[in-house]
């Protein structure tokens, strides 16, 4: 009688962990984690809310982890110390085509979930510097992030098309948070910033200085975006950081990246988690996630999960 108690046991065992297995959409994957940004940007704030709903959703322990953003998290997937990215259309191309911060060094192990939200690229300055346009950026000290970033790519483009290079301003490598604490205390005379808006280094910067963004003139726009097309044209609203009057300039957008390997019923179950509870998202930037434009922008292949997703939902 005891074996067969044992037997029945061992079998009634198997069982559950049979049942568990198939309502397990990530197999082996109890934890994951999701590489986000600086604690001061919209990545993070963002990161962690999506987590969340990763975990409740789709029943697979998510965590939002503190990064250096695009570039560094697209190393991050490759080397496989996350699953889940944050990162910018334009430096997910790069990474997986070879090219810039990424020449010589492809990464073919990454797939797109979808585009979420418009990254606007934000010269920040204060009144105190009289800085206006590009041009009085000469000779300026100006935060630019971290070589390699996404933010560094975009404000070496702007330049460029401004007629500049690195070489005519006195570039430093801040983050989002250094570069606010500079500004404030007169370190620095301005700061490229890669976010959503409203950023919250610069609401807190706005909190004791005077904000400027200084704007990108339309026809400026139109030779950046001829160039280089994953850029769109975008306007900072009237009211943001207290601003009298909306700001032209542009953005690309932001996006989540998965390793490939990961399980596809585990992603679409991620991906449906993200693009259905929206509403829970309390950042500005959850009213653009919308399944409808999630693959607007997408340079790069798309996870089969994920495109199976929307392929059921944008029928």
């Amino acid at each position: 009688m005891k074996k067969k108690k044992v037997g029945f046991l061992a079998a009634l065992g198997l069982s559950a962990t049979l049942l568990l297995g198939a309502c397990n959409s990530g197999g082996d994957y109890e934890f994951i984690s999701i590489v986000t940004g600086g604690t001061t940007g919209t990545y993070y704030s963002l990161g962690g809310t999506l987590a969340n709903i990763i975990s409740e959703e789709a029943g697979v322990e998510t965590t939002a982890e503190v990064s250096q953003a695009s570039a560094a998290n697209m190393t991050a997937l490759k080397d496989g110390k996350a699953e889940i990215a944050f990162v910018q259309t334009d430096i997910a191309y790069y990474a997986t085509a070879g090219e810039l911060m990424f020449e010589g060094d492809a990464i073919d192990s990454i797939a797109a979930i979808g585009a979420l939200y418009p990254e606007t690229i934000q010269l920040v300055t204060t009144a105190d510097t009289g800085i206006a346009s590009y041009e009085d950026l000469k000779g300026k000290k100006v935060s630019v992030g971290a070589p390699g970033s996404g933010t560094f790519a975009n404000a070496e483009q702007l330049l460029e098309i401004h007629g500049m290079t690195m070489d005519d301003i006195d570039a430093q490598n801040l983050d989002f948070g250094e570069s606010q604490e500079s500004l404030q205390s007169g370190q620095i005379d301005a700061a490229f910033i890669t976010s959503g808006t409203p950023t919250g280094a610069v609401e807190s910067l706005n909190a004791t200085t005077e904000v400027v963004i200084v704007p990108v003139e339309d026809s400026k726009a139109d030779e950046l975006i001829e160039k280089y097309p994953y850029y769109a044209k975008e306007t900072i609203p009237a009211g943001t950081y207290g601003m009298a009057g909306e700001v032209p300039t542009v953005s690309v957008l932001a996006m989540l990246a998965v390793t490939k390997d990961l399980p596809e019923d585990l992603v679409y179950d991620i991906t449906k988690a993200i693009y259905e509870n929206t509403d829970q998202i309390q950042h500005p930037k959850g009213a653009f996630i919308k399944a409808e434009t999630a693959l607007d922008g997408i340079d790069i292949d798309v996870h089969p999960g994920a495109q199976k997703y929307f392929d059921e939902v944008n029928k």
